[in-house]
């Protein structure tokens, strides 16, 4: 009887140890012990300023198309702006922190947001080119927004959205969601920034995760999905697959106990 014991304690302890319990795999969940509602306002991300590498998509009218063909170059491609098309016909930074548009020559954005660029070409093209007011239309965009993301996902690899603002929930959805065997207390964004390399971590079972300056991802940040220890166990995720393991251990402690007796 004490040895039966024994094994049901060791079964369910197993169990406990080995599975991954559902709170662990919620998103945003409201963690507040007072059990009110609370209400979590995201935190406004600071707009993102242009690094080497980066790639804009510039575009240009007037009421005259004939006057700004030339510095259209997706137009005169065919329109083309999936994500090949905007890397050979975009503005790439170059490692100088400028790019080369067609009339107006080498202009440095490293450091600016996009709509301070937009306002400097525009300032360019009405000093340099136009030489007078003209009725003219400028719009300049990253070419997608990119980041990676690597680790405990469905997808792995370089990813490229085409909208202007990414969150951590959107990136790993488009990576097809976080495995089972994935950590979401503990997802970390790795953010280049023109003080240095950031790190931190976030816990995406937490509603209050929304408060983190890191909830908004930037263009070009890596995300890293840490694996749960259960993985490297392997006894199993789910309470079935536990004892699936457990009953093949038993059965082949038994047969080599048998084995060693005769």
């Amino acid at each position: 009887m004490t040895k039966n014991c024994f094994y049901i304690l060791l079964l369910i302890s197993v169990l406990f140890t080995s599975c991954i319990p559902v709170k662990d795999l919620v998103y945003l969940q409201d963690k507040n012990t007072a059990g009110e509602k609370s209400t979590v306002s995201a935190v406004e991300s600071k707009p993102y300023r242009l690094q080497v590498s980066d790639v804009l998509s510039v575009d240009i009218k007037a009421i005259d198309p004939k006057l700004v063909s030339i510095f259209n170059t997706t137009e005169s491609a065919g329109g083309n702006k999936s994500e090949s098309g905007l890397y050979f016909n975009g503005f790439t930074v170059d490692d100088h922190g400028n790019i080369r548009m067609p009339i107006l020559g080498e202009i440095n954005v490293i450091g600016y947001t996009v709509e301070e660029v937009r306002l400097i070409i525009e300032k360019k093209l009405l000093a340099e080119y136009f030489k007078s007011e003209a009725n003219i239309f400028v719009t300049v965009k990253l070419a997608g927004f990119k980041y990676t993301i690597n680790g405990e996902v469905g997808s792995t690899g370089t990813k490229v959205l085409f909208q202007e603002h990414v969150n951590i929930m959107e990136a790993i959805a488009n990576a097809g969601d976080i495995a089972i065997t994935g950590d979401r207390k503990s997802v970390t964004i790795i953010r280049q920034t023109p003080t240095g390399v950031q790190m931190n971590d976030l816990d995406l079972t937490d509603v209050n995760v929304m408060k983190s300056p890191y909830y908004s991802l930037q263009p070009n940040d890596y995300v890293y999905v840490k694996p749960l220890k259960q993985k490297t166990w392997g006894t199993g995720k789910t309470g079935i697959e536990s004892i699936g393991t457990i009953v093949t251990l038993l059965s082949l402690a038994t047969t080599v106990f048998l084995l060693l007796k005769n």
